[in-house]
């Protein structure tokens, strides 16, 4: 996420509170999207562990459909 300054952690554990659409991968791994007015109506994309705590990724996806 350092690389990525957008996506504090603060930013990440609100999409993962408030999902718009959440997907479980088939390793496990969980997906939340959530549309966030910090990042102009953008979506963020955060990718969990299975344990759904643990944050692997998190990025802006702008293909993101609801």
């Amino acid at each position: 996420m350092f690389d990525r300054p957008y996506a504090t952690v603060e930013l990440c554990i609100r999409v993962i509170r408030n999902p718009e659409r959440v997907e479980i991968q088939p390793d496990g791994r969980i997906r939340f999207w959530a549309r966030l007015d910090e990042l102009e109506g953008r979506a963020l994309r955060v990718v969990t562990l299975s344990d759904a705590r643990t944050i692997l990724n998190a990025f802006m996806d702008r293909r993101f459909r609801p």
